[in-house]
């Protein structure tokens, strides 16, 4: 029975300090990271441009970054439209670079001749470059730079 009690009072003052949590949030009393209200518009400033040519790699293994906007691209359960040019049938006369054989290699290793399942939604890796400052300061060094 007083455990019964203890929990009921538990569970009144989570239930107090919650609402109260609420209220108080709402009034002003936490700030935003960007010290504005939910619903204000806030200005994204500059917007940065895709680069549109290759860039290099900073380390061995890292997947290559898209060189063209992707925006529009419909990638999902029954399309990929990454596929309608990078697929190894169509790379060719498309004049765009092929996937690696890995993409074809389903998880037990075995050889298929469509793109795996698991490497089917292409921006899990691969993500599109613009030419934009850091957002946090960066000691990252290519493994080519000499130290």
């Amino acid at each position: 029975m007083k455990t019964l009690i203890r929990l009921g009072i538990i569970y009144l003052l989570v239930a107090f300090f919650g609402f109260f949590g609420i209220v108080f949030a709402q009034s002003g009393g936490i700030s935003s990271l960007r010290n504005a209200a939910v619903d204000e518009p806030v200005n994204l400033g500059n917007l940065y441009r895709q680069v549109e040519r290759r860039m290099q790699r900073n380390y061995r293994q890292q997947p290559p970054l898209i060189p063209h906007g992707i925006s529009q691209y419909q990638i999902d359960l029954r399309t990929n439209q990454c596929l309608s040019c990078h697929d190894w049938t169509k790379a060719g006369e498309r004049n765009a670079p092929t996937l690696s054989m890995t993409h074809y290699l389903d998880r037990d290793g075995y050889e298929l001749d469509q793109v795996a399942g698991t490497r089917y939604f292409c921006n899990q890796c691969h993500v599109p470059q613009v030419a934009a400052p850091e957002l946090v300061n960066n000691l990252f060094r290519s493994s080519a730079t000499k130290n």
